[in-house]
């Protein structure tokens, strides 16, 4: 069998340095790229495996499946597992409750056997998630899965150092595609935990902005909500990243909820031409509403609201219900 990196699950090669997965001695453990971004922080972008199906390979074995509690998407994969929705980065929003969430997520996301919110970062939860792993798990293996950059790998490194006599040293960082293979990590005699690629959407701004902006938007600070009230012929910029003009409705409420080191502003139409260059479409928004950008955060409009909105053409933003 292959010997593939522990920290990205690639298989290690010797034969080309240009190649990923290259080791000068095949004894080594880690790629040269997690090797480099382990001891230098050296970051590297090799996005070579998006999570398949075929990752999964008992369809009868649990799946955890991760999102991200700021930066949640339209649409789950379609995994007929028996599963649980894990809610991360809990600690990015203050304040929350979490029944009044929990009840969200449930009705947002019907087809899971539990819903947990937790935060890797303050382990917050974390016992809770075990004793419902051990609950629902078929078998020992348990699949760790969800979205790129959600926190699947620090999630597991978290449970291992909490749980585990064993050691996990699974490659982190903020660009996606990190985990290209399938990493086994035995968390005790009864439970592995199996981390796979991340699930690349490409309507997420973080695959198109670079490495400096990637780690200003994956911000590990508590997110402090910014609420504007708007009139009509108002705008809201973030930063170079989006432009929202309010083009007709009541006064109404906007609240900004995005990483402490994105700058918002608020004009009227008339005195900033920032962020014309992007794609430009307008949208209703029913009351009670999120705004989504993925990758960036989303903004909860009060009332009902036609919008203007100017971004990269990739990102697809969406509305929902309103989950705070």
């Amino acid at each position: 069998m292959a010997k593939k990196c522990l920290g990205c699950g690639i298989e290690l090669q010797t034969s080309n340095v240009k190649l990923p997965g290259y080791i000068f001695d095949i004894n080594t453990d880690y790629c040269t790229r997690c090797f480099r971004l382990k001891h230098y922080g050296e970051y590297k972008s090799e996005v070579t495996a998006n999570f398949d199906m075929k990752n999964i390979k008992n369809k009868k074995d649990l799946v955890i499946y991760l999102i991200d509690i700021i930066n949640l998407t339209e649409e789950l994969l379609d995994i007929k597992n028996p599963k649980i929705l894990v809610i991360n980065k809990t600690d990015l929003l203050t304040n929350i409750n979490v029944e009044h969430l929990i009840s969200k997520f449930k009705k947002i996301y019907p087809d899971f056997l539990d819903y947990i919110l937790v935060s890797a970062n303050t382990n917050y939860n974390l016992d809770k998630l075990i004793s419902k792993i051990k609950e629902y798990q078929t078998s020992k293996n348990v699949y760790i899965v969800g979205n790129s950059n959600v926190g699947k790998s620090s999630l597991i490194n978290k449970l291992v150092s909490c749980y585990s006599k064993n050691i996990s040293n699974l490659t982190i960082s903020p660009l996606p595609g990190t985990t290209v293979g399938n990493i086994k990590i035995e968390l005790d005699k009864n439970l592995i935990l199996i981390d796979t690629p991340g699930y690349i959407s490409n309507g997420n701004i973080l695959n198109y902005v670079d490495l400096k902006d990637m780690k200003k938007l994956n911000s590990k600070k508590a997110y402090k909500p910014k609420n504007y009230q708007l009139k009509e012929n108002q705008t809201i910029i973030l930063d170079d990243y989006m432009r929202l003009d309010y083009i007709s409705g009541e006064k109404n409420s906007f609240t900004i909820y995005t990483s402490l080191n994105v700058k918002v502003e608020r004009f009227s139409f008339l005195k900033s031409d920032r962020c014309k260059n992007y794609y430009s479409y307008e949208i209703e928004i029913p009351e009670n509403s999120d705004f989504v950008i993925p990758g960036l955060g989303f903004i909860k409009i009060r009332d009902k609201a036609k919008i203007k909105v100017d971004i990269n053409v990739n990102v697809k933003a969406f509305v929902r219900k309103s989950i705070i």
